[in-house]
């Protein structure tokens, strides 16, 4: 006798949540991160039984919605969070508003009370209408439905309820269309009546549904054409690329560029674009302009005519600073959602993929004589022929240990890195291409560094490495509070005992109460909470413990493992300032 293959589901008895469920499984939306709650239980229950449905159970909702964030950042799809009413939703904005500002699409699912019971003294209550409307994409505020069961309804009350669950469908296709569509957060609050645990084995609705559009937006060789042409005229072209995923854009169009004396391409850290003609280290040639006798002409030879942009956030401030204040005559960018005004100076939006844009502008582009990109790829050589002498020079500290994670660190990983000191440090080394690196640069926040990390590893093809600060890292310690990290997860602390970055700003150091209320000083230390979490733990305190430590710190193991690395806290500020001074002058 065959076995029984029928998957056995149970759905809530609301006809609401049942809704939700099933319009997000039709657009694909099949990753919910679950915090537990009651409020939300109808939704729990849909979610989480439902075959087609991978669920997450994570308790601090600041730290989910991280997490929901790091697996949208990999699946490149939509992810949905589930909480309970009242404050619950609030942990959420950290990681709605890194969403809205970094493209990233969330569907952020809120139970709450109906609205007669807002404002009259209920408990677990507070106005969750559009409460994120400053950093969402859409909000569908829902209409609750009462339990036939429970309220017997005349003909018309009935009517009604149809009504509503007509408007509830329309609402719940356009938020999660614009999730789909526009790349980034929306928020469905939907109110429930009790009693909310009630169980049915096949869904009573079939909602309506509407399919987004996935079409890609383009452009024509004609529409390009009269740019083509300032293009062609100028002697002078910096391509300047911010946050992009790994494999976005061609090979092809980036060899296109750097075979054009006249073009100049620089990248972060977290562009994840290669080519040995590129400049990746943008603050080793700004920096030291800056302290150089001839500043004035250094930069104004460095001005660009045009400024092409694309990908997301610029994390050098040095970058900014000189374009505010040596503009192109064009600043263009491209992008197929928004174009940011960074340099005060934009003047030309080209709203598509990057691909697209090239596809249609390369044919028309012809090679300018100039020594734009071969007088600052001669500059470059030379700081990085100063910086090696420098790492060789100096003692351990914040600049040393970067050297040695990043030489040591394997081929083929994911690695995150943490904001303030740390992503600044990792842009003045160069990193193997094959890494894939990612930063929450929407908002620069520390505040969800460790729990993105963390969910990016349950879905990247690849190990992944988060490299992070002690403030950071303690902060969302929280983020190691859950049952789905992977064994080959890594995590590296710099711990310098405080804010370094705070160190490194001007003037910050001369503040009353510096070490107390900017840098934060501490004596804390990983080691109880990797016990607690059950990581294994190493520590390093010196240039060799940090290099015995790297050769077994990627080895296979059971258990996921952190290193912890003890910098010197006065020290690092004064050789960050120092290198910028010595790739400059070293003869």
């Amino acid at each position: 006798m065959e076995e029984n293959s029928t998957v056995f589901m149970q759905y809530s008895s609301i006809p609401l949540a049942q809704s939700i469920t099933l319009l997000c499984l039709t657009k694909e939306i099949n990753h919910v991160v679950i915090s537990p709650g009651s409020r939300n239980a109808p939704l729990t229950i849909s979610f989480s039984n439902h075959p087609e449905i991978e669920a997450y159970s994570i308790v601090d909702e600041r730290s989910a919605a991280f997490f929901a964030l790091g697996l949208a950042q990999q699946l490149q799809k939509p992810v949905a969070l589930c909480c309970t009413s009242g404050s619950a939703l609030l942990n959420y904005y950290p990681a709605i508003s890194e969403a809205f500002y970094s493209d990233i699409p969330l569907v952020v699912i809120s139970a709450d009370r109906p609205v007669e019971r807002i404002d009259i003294g209920d408990g677990q209550t507070i106005r969750q209408k559009n409460v994120f409307e400053n950093h969402i994409l859409y909000s569908a505020n829902l209409y609750s439905e009462l339990v036939l069961d429970a309220f017997p309804l005349d003909e018309k009350l009935k009517q009604k309820q149809f009504e509503a669950q007509k408007h509830n469908e329309r609402e719940i296709n356009l938020a999660l269309n614009t999730a789909i569509e526009q790349n980034g957060p929306v928020h469905i609050n939907a109110p429930f009546y009790e009693p909310l645990y009630n169980l049915i084995e096949k869904p009573t609705v079939a909602p309506l549904q509407i399919e987004p559009i996935r079409e890609a937006k383009t452009t024509t060789e004609k529409a390009l054409q009269s740019y083509a042409e300032i293009w062609n005229n100028a002697k002078r072209k910096l391509v300047l690329v911010g946050v992009n995923k790994p494999n976005s854009v061609e090979q092809k169009y980036l060899d296109f560029l750097a075979e054009d004396p006249s073009v100049l391409v620089m990248t972060e850290t977290t562009s994840n674009l290669h080519h040995e003609k590129f400049i990746t280290r943008i603050d080793k040639i700004i920096a030291p302009i800056e302290n150089s006798e001839n500043r004035e002409e250094e930069f104004q030879n460095l001005q660009p005519d045009i400024l092409l942009t694309f990908g997301g956030m610029i994390i050098s401030k040095k970058i900014k600073a000189f374009l505010r204040n040596y503009q192109p005559k064009h600043h263009w960018h491209v992008d197929s959602k928004k174009a940011l005004n960074t340099f005060f100076c934009l003047n030309k939006h080209f709203d598509v993929n990057a691909n697209e844009f090239f596809s249609n502008f390369s044919p028309l582009i012809k090679t300018s004589k100039s020594d734009y990109q071969e007088k600052w790829l001669e500059v470059n050589a030379q700081r990085d022929i100063h910086h090696e002498k420098y790492m060789e020079e100096i003692p351990f500290c914040d600049l040393k240990a970067f050297r040695h994670i990043l030489a040591k660190m394997p081929e083929k990983q994911v690695l995150h890195l943490s904001n303030s000191s740390i992503v600044r440090y990792a842009q003045l080394f160069r990193l193997h291409p094959s890494l894939e690196v990612y930063c929450n640069r929407g908002t620069s926040g520390i505040d969800g560094s460790s729990s993105t990390a963390v969910g990016a590893s349950v879905k990247a093809n690849l190990p992944t490495t988060l490299i992070t600060g002690d403030l950071s890292f303690f902060y969302d310690s929280n983020a190691l509070w859950n049952n789905y990290i992977p064994k080959s997860f890594r995590i590296i602390i710099i711990n310098n005992q405080g804010g370094g970055i705070f160190r490194i700003l001007p003037g910050a150091k001369d503040a009353q109460y510096f070490s107390q209320y900017f840098e934060t000083v501490h004596k804390l230390n990983a080691k109880h909470l990797a016990a607690m979490y059950n990581f294994e733990y190493q520590t390093a305190e010196d240039e060799e413990s940090l290099k015995t430590n790297l050769e077994e710190f990627y080895t296979e193991s059971e258990r996921p493992k952190i290193l912890e690395i003890f910098t010197p806290r006065e020290e690092n500020d004064t050789y960050l300032k120092n290198y910028f001074r010595y790739i400059l002058n070293k003869e």
